[in-house]
């Protein structure tokens, strides 16, 4: 069974910091690509960055190109997304993913606000 734990979440001023993580199990993690989503208040869900099974290839939303960094560690199964200077249009929860499946975490809760 897929299981992807996001964690990392919480309240911030605008141009902090914050780094989320994603344990996955369940799976060969090192084998699938995986991605990073985000749902706002009463928005759709928002693709925001995919990175390759082996780490090489990164892609980012251009609302956080420049601002967030997608990387994993596969020996620990885990999936990370930094991110810095952010902005109170970056609250939303955020999903770890299974890149083309339907298959994601519960969500950690980001919100930017002073």
């Amino acid at each position: 069974e897929v299981q992807l734990v996001e964690s990392g979440g919480g309240l911030v001023q605008p141009g902090g910091s914050l780094r989320l993580s994603c344990a996955a199990s369940g799976f060969t993690f090192s084998s699938y690509a995986m991605s990073w989503v985000r749902q706002a208040p009463g928005k759709g869900l928002e693709w925001v960055s995919n990175i390759s099974s082996a780490g090489g290839r990164t892609s980012y939303a251009d609302s956080v190109k420049g601002r967030f960094t997608i990387s994993r560690d596969n020996a620990k199964n885990t999936l990370y997304l930094q991110m810095t200077s952010l902005e109170p249009e970056d609250t939303a929860v955020y999903y770890c993913a299974k890149t083309g499946t339907a298959a994601r975490g519960q969500g950690t809760q980001v919100t930017v606000s002073s």
